[in-house]
C-alpha cells in the first residue's frame, strides 16, 4: 500500500507542476492554458524550449507579409507618389530630414532625449503596422537613446531594416527580450553586457551599455522586470540588483535606467532608492498626465473585463557625482503612442515614455 500511496503523490506532485508551467506559460506568452499545454507537452514540458518553439511558430509569420515582394511593390508605388527616386533596398523610417539634419543648436546639442517602451511583441494583432507606428514616433521625436521591452526576433529584423540611423543591441535572441537603439550621430558604443536575474522566472535580464554622448559617459540600462501581482519578490530583487548597478557605478559616470518595471509603489518604498538616484517623474513634480503609462481605461488593446491605471513604465537617474563632470538634470516628460494607428488600435498596450535632460556644468 505503502508504494501505491507513493506513486500516487509523486504523480499529483508531476501533474501539480505541469499545472503551475501551464499557467507561468499563458502568462508570458500572452496565451490560454490550451495552448500552454499543447506547446510544453510537445518540448517535454521545458519551459525554454517550449517558448521558443511558439514564438517561432507564431510571431514570425507576422512579418511575412511585410516583407512580400507583393506588399514590398505596393508600399514602392507609394513612395513614388513623392519621391522622385525612392529607394530599391533600405527605407530608412528614422532618417534626419533636411530640416533636422543641419548643424544643432547649441541648445540642443546640450540635451539629451530617450523614449522607453514596451511595445507588446508578444500580441501579433497589427503587429506590423505597430511596428511602423513605433517608427514614426521615433522620427518625430528623434530621441538619442531608445529603450524597447518584449521584443522578439522578427521585430528586432524589421527596426535593424527601417532605422539604420541607430544602433540596436538586442538582450536575448530568442523568445522575448529587451533592446536599445542608439542614434549613431550622437551616442557612441563602448560595450554592452547582458546581466541575468538568477531566479527570474519569466527569462528576465538586465541590458545595459557603456556609452559616449558628445563626450560625456553614460551608462545606459533597460529591464522588464518580473510580471504579475503575484511575482512581488522576485521583482523587489530585481530591482535591487539594478540599484546596486546603479550605486555602484563609477563617480564620472551618469546612470540612467528605463523599462517595463511592474512595480507597485509600496514594493519600491520597501526596497528604498539610494539617495544618489532619482524617480525622473517625481523630479519632474509627479506630473498627472504622466503618471499612467499601463491604462486600460484609456487603452483599448487588451479586452480586460476590469479597469487598471498603474505606472509600470518608469526612468530613473543617477547623475554623476566627480567635480567638473557635466550635470545631467531632467527637464521634459510625456507619454507618446496616445493616438490609435489606422488599424483601430495603439502602437502598443503600453504609452511609451519621452523624456529630455538637460546636459551642462
Amino acid at each position: 500500500m505503502a508504494s501505491t500511496s507513493n506513486s500516487e503523490s509523486a504523480s499529483t506532485t508531476v501533474e501539480e507542476n505541469r499545472i503551475r508551467l501551464c499557467e507561468e506559460f499563458a502568462t508570458i506568452a500572452e496565451t490560454d492554458v490550451a495552448v500552454a499545454q499543447r506547446y510544453l507537452a510537445n518540448n517535454e514540458w521545458e519551459m525554454e524550449r517550449a517558448l521558443n518553439s511558439f514564438f517561432d511558430t507564431e510571431m514570425e509569420k507576422v512579418f511575412e507579409v511585410e516583407n512580400s515582394p507583393e506588399n514590398e511593390t505596393c508600399h514602392q508605388t507609394k513612395r513614388q507618389k513623392v519621391e522622385a527616386n525612392p529607394p530599391a533596398v533600405c527605407i530608412d523610417l528614422t532618417e534626419d530630414s533636411p530640416a533636422s539634419s543641419d548643424k544643432p543648436s547649441e541648445d540642443d546639442d546640450r540635451k539629451l532625449s530617450l523614449i522607453t517602451w514596451n511595445v507588446d511583441g508578444l500580441d501579433t494583432d497589427n503587429l506590423a503596422e505597430r511596428a511602423r507606428g513605433l517608427c514614426s514616433f521615433i522620427v518625430l521625436y528623434t530621441p538619442d537613446v531608445v529603450f524597447l521591452q518584449e521584443l522578439i526576433p522578427p521585430y528586432v529584423q524589421y527596426l535593424k531594416k527601417r532605422a539604420v540611423s541607430y544602433l540596436i543591441i538586442e538582450g536575448g535572441d530568442e523568445g522575448y527580450f529587451t533592446g536599445m537603439m542608439l542614434k549613431k550621430t550622437r551616442v557612441k558604443l563602448l560595450e554592452s553586457e547582458v546581466v541575468a536575474y538568477p531566479t527570474t522566472q519569466m527569462m528576465r535580464n538586465l541590458l545595459v551599455a557603456q556609452v559616449d554622448f558628445r563626450g560625456q559617459k553614460l551608462c545606459v540600462m533597460t529591464s522588464h522586470l518580473e510580471s504579475c501581482k503575484g511575482h512581488a519578490e522576485e521583482r523587489m530583487k530585481q530591482l535591487r540588483l539594478v540599484m546596486q548597478r546603479m550605486r555602484d557605478a563609477p563617480e564620472d559616470v551618469t546612470v540612467l535606467f528605463g523599462g517595463d518595471t511592474n512595480l507597485r509603489d509600496t514594493e519600491v518604498t520597501k526596497v528604498g532608492l539610494p539617495p544618489s538616484v532619482c524617480d525622473v517623474w517625481e523630479r519632474l513634480g509627479k506630473q498627472e498626465h504622466c503618471r499612467y503609462t499601463w491604462d486600460t481605461k484609456a487603452n483599448s488593446n487588451k479586452s480586460v473585463p476590469f479597469v487598471s491605471r498603474c505606472r509600470f513604465d518608469r526612468i530613473y537617474l543617477r547623475p554623476a557625482t566627480e567635480g567638473g563632470v557635466p550635470c545631467v538634470a531632467p527637464d521634459h516628460m510625456a507619454l507618446v503612442g496616445l493616438e490609435k494607428l489606422d488599424c483601430g488600435r495603439y502602437t502598443s498596450d503600453h504609452w511609451g515614455i519621452y523624456c529630455s535632460f538637460s546636459v551642462g556644468l
